[in-house]
């Protein structure tokens, strides 16, 4: 039942829409005015207790709710296009989805996620494409930082997004052009300061805490979801568990020169045999990233294809790609895609420039949990530079990038079913 503040007069109008026998389809083909506010409906509606569902590959990935009048009117509001069609045609529909010949499928959503956005005090939405895109959307979030994930709050949520952090505890690599930049400078202050307050000698010694829990977060069924420099340096994090990888410009003590050799990449997600660029005066915390081979593409020539998975097996990876476009766009960041060469065997490449020998969007499996990395720093700015106005989502409202963001969101909604084999 729709739910949210109970009247009779409410209550009436759901057993008469009820009556009608009718559905509201919200289209994500080419025919829909605006993708992203559509995700916003289908969290808005699940908050309410109504299921909806989720139609893998029809028309881009649409979505089929009984058809309330709130829910029309909230689409009619937000301007998501939507079709109200009879039952008759629902079922017909649902037929179609289910021949086996067809590449289609029907998934459930039955809650919304609590979501949680691990991000600083100085944060800002738009500093950050999720955060941005969850505003414009209208999908609810909190945020919460290391001081939270140290006490353990982690388990309260079903969805993580890492903000563009460094989990090195290097700064972001910014040393080399931002040292003397008075943020910089309050950012290193805070983090050492946040660092001592919770009984480290260091930030990297935090930071590495702070990835164990995530780790154990994701192991013990959490969803992780990170971009840029949250791809790689995490995992760099991950595997230099117990050294010192950081030179003195960070850390005031000496790095250890056996740092590379004392690399375990056993424990990572999604990387191996990459090699640490320690350098300060370098923006770069591996060779993991392939900024370098973008830079070299251009960005009338940059862009990535989307997989395309078979939808009654492989149902994860086709949720997490479901677009109207099939080759989007590329865009830069940080971390701006990953060396194909140096992701590990098990991990599951969703979108890649074959031609370049990159990745942009990767998933896996760790424990009971899952992740999602996701290189380049905002879908629509093909190169954010620091300071740089934030983007205005409303001229942009059928981004193919920003989807797949929202995709992973909407994710942890679906109900879980023993995957095929």
């Amino acid at each position: 039942m729709f739910r949210s503040r109970p009247t009779l007069l409410f209550l009436l109008l759901v057993v008469s829409f009820s009556a009608n026998a009718t559905k509201l389809l919200i289209p994500m083909d080419g025919s829909q005015q605006n993708h992203l506010k559509a995700y916003g409906i289908a969290f808005w509606t699940l908050g309410r207790e109504a299921s909806i569902e989720w139609l893998l590959n029809y028309r881009g990935g649409s979505f089929l709710i009984d058809h309330y009048t709130e829910v029309e009117k909230e689409c009619t509001i937000r301007g998501v296009s939507f079709q109200i069609i009879a039952d008759g045609q629902a079922n017909a529909i649902l037929a179609e989805i289910g021949d086996p010949e067809v590449n289609m499928e029907v998934v459930k959503l039955e809650k919304a996620p609590k979501i949680a956005v691990y991000a600083p005090d100085g944060f800002q939405p738009w500093d950050d494409a999720v955060a941005m895109v969850m505003t414009y959307a209208e999908i609810p979030y909190e945020r919460i930082y290391d001081k939270q994930i140290i006490a353990g709050v982690l388990p309260q949520y079903d969805w993580l997004h890492l903000h563009h952090e460094d989990f090195t505890g290097q700064y972001g690599k910014f040393y080399r052009m931002f040292r003397s930049a008075p943020w910089y400078q309050a950012s290193v202050k805070e983090s050492e300061e946040m660092a001592a307050s919770l009984g480290f000698a260091k930030v990297s010694q935090m930071k590495l805490a702070v990835a164990l829990k995530i780790r154990d977060y994701v192991s013990g069924g959490g969803y992780l979801f990170t971009m840029c420099s949250g791809t790689d340096s995490y995992d760099i994090a991950l595997s230099a568990e117990g050294v010192d990888i950081c030179t003195p410009e960070f850390d005031h003590d000496p790095i250890d020169p056996q740092a590379q050799d004392k690399i375990d990449f056993g424990r990572t997600f999604a990387f191996k045999d990459f090699r640490l660029v320690t350098d300060p005066m370098v923006y770069e915390f591996s060779n993991i990233d392939a900024t370098d081979i973008h830079n070299g593409i251009g960005q009338t020539r940059d862009f990535f294809t989307l997989f395309d998975f078979s939808a009654k097996w492989d149902v994860v990876p086709t949720m997490l790609c479901q677009s109207h476009e099939q080759v989007v766009r590329g865009f830069m960041g940080q971390t701006t895609a990953f060396r194909r060469s140096l992701v590990k065997p098990g991990v599951l490449v969703m979108g890649e420039n074959k031609a370049q020998g990159t990745v942009k969007y990767i998933h896996g499996e760790f424990g009971l949990g899952q992740w999602t990395f996701y290189g380049g720093h905002d879908p629509e700015d093909y190169q954010h530079m620091v300071n740089d106005p934030p983007t205005d989502l409303s001229l942009h409202p059928n981004s193919a990038g920003y989807r797949l963001i929202l995709n992973n969101i909407l994710f942890p909604a679906a109900r879980k079913k023993k995957q095929k084999t």
